[in-house]
């Protein structure tokens, strides 16, 4: 049974939690009052934890739940049923942009979210970049890494590995 409940309280997180991993805390705030499956401490480490770890923090902090919950299968099936919702949606849109590709509108709108996500990454890329202003060697790498992509046209993963072995290089010798 409690496979079950978290299946269904996993999926409604899933499904109605917009906006990334740290807005799934106010609905996992909830299952501790009504469930009691952990404390409100060991939500502030869950997700503390799922935030130093790789991955989505919604994620990591359904699979830590969880395991705290139901032990390994507690946090496969909390996992997978946070991820269904998205997983559903998405093979939906997928099947109706392959329907509607040719509709005017359809066009329209994909079309004008192109410049939007530009911007977006623009905004994020300029956030990050005045974080590591006073970063001689990471602007001197960058700029090294730009004007080889304009050239080389390989890859984006190509130009990340080159960057994270630099990288590292980097920082074994400071």
């Amino acid at each position: 049974m409690i496979y079950v409940s978290l299946f269904a309280e996993f999926f409604k997180i899933g499904l109605f939690s917009f906006g990334g991993g740290y807005a799934t805390i106010p609905f996992l705030y909830h299952l501790s009052e009504v469930y009691n499956w952990y404390s409100i401490q060991e939500l502030t480490q869950m997700t503390a934890i799922a935030a130093i770890t790789p991955g989505p923090v919604g994620i990591n902090v359904a699979t830590y739940a969880g395991l705290k919950t139901a032990g390994i299968i507690g946090s496969i099936v909390a996992t997978i049923s946070e991820m269904f919702p998205s997983f559903i949606l998405v093979i939906l849109l997928s099947k109706l942009l392959k329907k509607y590709n040719e509709n005017f509108y359809v066009k329209s709108l994909l079309s004008s979210l192109k410049p939007i996500s530009c911007a977006l990454l623009a905004s994020v890329s300029y956030e990050l970049l005045l974080g590591e202003i006073n970063n001689l060697k990471g602007i001197i790498l960058l700029t090294i890494l730009i004007l080889l992509s304009w050239k080389g046209k390989k890859e984006p993963i190509f130009y990340m590995l080159i960057s994270g072995s630099i990288g590292v290089i980097i920082c074994l010798f400071n």
